[in-house]
């Protein structure tokens, strides 16, 4: 195989989903790479993904894996593109034969963010009025919110972030609950009202971080790509993907986390929770970072016995019946 590394007038194709947020996050990795390796021409192409497509219907109701990534991995197995830049969090943690996960990038802040609507400048979520809207497309989100705050009214709500935020705007929601990462990325950093503490919302899986896929086979390439990767949001992003993926959880499923690491040690909470907010499966487990992947796999064979598997299934079942 041609070396990556040693081949200057190779050029390298990045795969990007259309949309503004995830424009951002490609071509700053470019611009990581392109000051690593001066030599290589790392070009941008952009794929429309079935999740961009659909922007009237709730996440759930339109498949739970792959929402945003399939497109863009059947270009990397057909050749049209080297590798791809996801929001870690929409890529399912069982890949196509043939791809992998090369790297994660340093993490944003992970947190979910609470923005209001002016009126409601003086509340924190925990201040805001009985009935008060929350707009959300997230099950994850509303399973948590639910069951700490039943007072709420949630409704649906899908489009980019600044069709999301219009429509907060002009007073159809009192309140959003967004992903502090995105918000910073794209500059509205200002509207974050509160970030919203893990007792209130643990995170999704990969919330914050980049995950870049490749060929299994371009090993010169995956080499190359290690240049921008930052180990302790590996370390704590593989522990909650074998955490979800041992649960077998898609996207669109009500399962959060938080990962901390201190002094090679990392310490992994989850939590499963009913749409209704009605039953929470919570707890945590700690241990060295070099059993990232085997501490998820623990906690969630723990939670499934203490009712999580029960609480899955259900979820599973509405959502074929279409509920």
């Amino acid at each position: 195989m041609t070396s990556v590394v040693s081949s200057p007038s190779r050029t390298i194709r990045i795969g990007s989903r259309k949309s503004q947020l995830a424009l951002i996050q490609t071509y700053w990795v470019q611009e990581q790479l392109q000051k690593s390796f001066p030599d290589i021409t790392f070009e941008v192409h952009t794929i429309a993904t079935h999740g961009d497509k659909i922007l009237d219907v709730a996440l759930a109701k339109i498949g739970d894996k792959g929402l945003f990534t399939k497109e863009l991995e059947l270009g990397m197995i057909n050749q049209e593109i080297d590798f791809a830049v996801h929001s870690l969090k929409d890529l399912p943690t069982r890949l196509p034969e043939g791809l992998v996960l090369a790297a994660i990038t340093e993490r944003e802040n992970p947190a979910d963010a609470l923005v209001v609507h002016e009126k409601h400048k003086d509340k924190q979520i925990d201040t805001l009025p009985e009935g008060a809207v929350i707009g959300t497309s997230s099950l994850r989100r509303l399973a948590q919110l639910r069951h700490r705050y039943p007072h709420f009214t949630f409704k649906d709500v899908r489009g980019n972030l600044n069709t999301r935020m219009a429509k907060l705007d002009a007073g159809e929601y009192d309140a959003l609950i967004l992903a502090v990462a995105g918000l910073q990325r794209l500059g509205m950093g200002d509207r974050i009202h509160q970030i919203l503490p893990k007792e209130v919302s643990l995170h999704a899986v990969g919330q914050g971080a980049l995950g870049i896929e490749c060929r299994a086979e371009d090993t010169e390439l995956i080499s190359l790509l290690k240049a921008i990767e930052h180990p302790e949001t590996r370390d704590r992003c593989l522990a909650e993907r074998a955490f979800l993926r041992e649960l077998e959880g898609g996207c669109q499923v009500p399962i959060g986390v938080n990962t901390e690491v201190k002094d090679n040690n990392l310490t992994l909470t989850g939590i499963v929770a009913s749409v209704d907010g009605q039953k929470v499966v919570k707890d945590t487990i700690s241990g060295a970072t070099k059993d990232a992947e085997q501490l998820g796999i623990e906690l969630a064979q723990r939670m499934r016995g203490q009712g999580a598997q029960e609480i899955l299934d259900q979820i599973f079942a509405e959502i074929q019946r279409g509920s």
